[in-house]
């Protein structure tokens, strides 16, 4: 019996590439040849499931998660630009989408990549020059996207540095709050103060007077982030610079927005140490709140930790997260559960991500089901940010989180909820353009493929529902 290389090829090549791993080493752990492997990598060879038990033991991972492979998201958002109406005269098959991302996974994301450029130039409802030094600011933003997920969202290098750093912290006899701010003082001669600064600025840097001043609006969970992601810039500043210089990012704003991601990286690494934080993780079955409580954070910055624990022989479940406001704006999305999250447009209606506004600030649970036929077990809820001042303006926004349906029962979410019960069930899809659901009456868009052929006699709920 065998796997398709076609489906675990970039995996493999993106799990070695995350552990510093070179070809040889990885081919001498499974007891092949160096070249075997290469052929795998370049899907040329297929890989048999003894294999495929080897490789999936020595990462840590379920064989059934490394069969849902990179290839797969790159199939799901070559499908969503190629529902645009750009392309409605193309006659573009799934089955040649599906071959482009397998056959030639390189042209596939340069054809991404393309698009992106495209969507920035036409999406602007003023036109604006395109400036010759700098990316725009949402290719940035797609490119670490892309970057994270590469990467599974995980960095050794950092983990490591964050280590050494709370290590400092912890032996000072301190509390954690007074030792980060101590170890900024002695460390890097910065006196920690909180201040009245100008609306939207959170932490300002005073180098003149060695002042790191933080907003006293704050909510404390959020001031402790800003001092460790501080701590991250300055003590991990070169591991960072390597991570980035390795990363072959596009020119422009993209190296700077990835250094304050990874300076938040570090900060979620700081406060919440991995063994520490997977241990409460397995202890409370992903409680969100009660682990948020032991380390002293918030919702929203435990679910991100959540999605980093992929490190080799201690993984944590492959989630998804998703966040996005209440006009339905994606502004985070990162998937190792399979789930195939939108690049360009919102995601489905049927989504409790979008159920979860209408109760704020309790857990929405979900058993969602894509056209493909795979199951998720996903959870959603809203939170607010704002100044804690009277009658400050308020964001809301809602974070979704969410595993494949097998490792449901390890989160305490799934307690009471009957797994198997296809009354539980919500199909959902990726988007209107490109989900094949023609039934669906929360259609917004028809499918990119198909055409009216509405019947006068017939008024469906909506009118993309039914149709020829």
């Amino acid at each position: 019996m065998e796997a398709s290389a076609s489906q675990i090829g970039g995996r493999i090549k993106r799990l070695r590439r995350v552990r510093h791993l070179n070809q040889a080493d990885l081919a001498a752990a499974l007891g092949i040849s160096p070249s075997y492997l290469n052929l795998i990598e370049h899907n040329r060879r297929k890989v048999t499931v003894p294999l495929l038990f080897s490789i999936a033991g020595y990462f840590g991972v379920e064989p059934g998660e490394l069969v849902d492979s990179d290839e797969g998201r790159l199939v799901g958002d070559l499908m969503e630009i190629f529902g645009d109406d750009l392309f409605a005269d193309s006659d573009l098959t799934n089955l040649e989408i599906r071959d482009l991302a397998h056959a030639n996974p390189a042209a596939a994301r340069a054809v991404l990549k393309l698009y992106d450029r495209y969507k920035n130039l036409t999406g602007e409802e003023t036109p604006r020059p395109v400036q010759a030094e700098a990316e725009p600011f949402h290719l940035a933003t797609d490119a670490i996207s892309d970057f994270l997920q590469a990467n599974a969202n995980h960095f050794p290098i950092l983990e490591e540095a964050a280590e050494r750093v709370r290590i400092d912290i912890d032996n000072s006899g301190d509390s954690f709050e007074t030792g980060i701010r101590t170890y900024l003082f002695n460390v890097f001669g910065l006196e920690t103060r909180l201040a009245s600064l100008p609306h939207g600025v959170a932490r300002q840097l005073d180098s003149a007077r060695r002042h790191l001043l933080v907003s006293d609006l704050l909510p404390g969970e959020t001031a402790s982030f800003l001092l460790a992601q501080q701590i991250g810039t300055l003590a991990a500043s070169a591991e960072i610079a390597a991570v980035i210089e390795a990363a072959n990012l596009p020119e422009g704003d993209a190296p700077a927005l990835a250094r304050n991601v990874l300076s938040s990286y570090f900060a979620a690494a700081l406060l919440m140490p991995y063994e520490p934080f997977l241990k409460a993780c397995r202890d409370h079955r992903y409680d969100i709140d009660r682990v948020g409580r032991r380390f002293g954070a918030s919702f929203e910055q435990v679910c991100h930790r959540m999605t980093t624990l992929q490190r080799k022989g201690a993984s944590g479940i492959p989630l998804h997260l998703v966040r996005t406001d209440i006009a339905g704006n994606i502004s985070k999305r990162f998937s190792l559960s399979g789930i195939h999250i939108p690049r360009h447009s919102g995601a489905c209606p049927r989504w409790n991500i979008y159920a979860a506004f209408l109760a704020p600030d309790r857990i929405n649970v979900q058993i969602s089901q894509m056209p493909d036929g795979q199951r998720y077990f996903c959870i959603a809820r809203t939170i607010t940010k704002g100044d804690y001042r009277y009658n400050a303006p308020r964001r809301h926004l809602s974070i979704g989180l969410g595993c494949a349906i097998h490792h449901a029962r390890e989160m305490i979410y799934s307690e009471g909820v009957d797994l198997t019960s296809e009354q539980q069930i919500v199909p959902i899809g990726t988007g209107c353009r490109i989900c094949p659901r023609l039934e669906c009456s929360s259609r917004a868009h028809p499918p990119a493929d198909h055409r009216f052929r509405l019947d006068d006699t017939i008024r469906p709920e909506s009118i993309y529902a039914r149709m020829g």
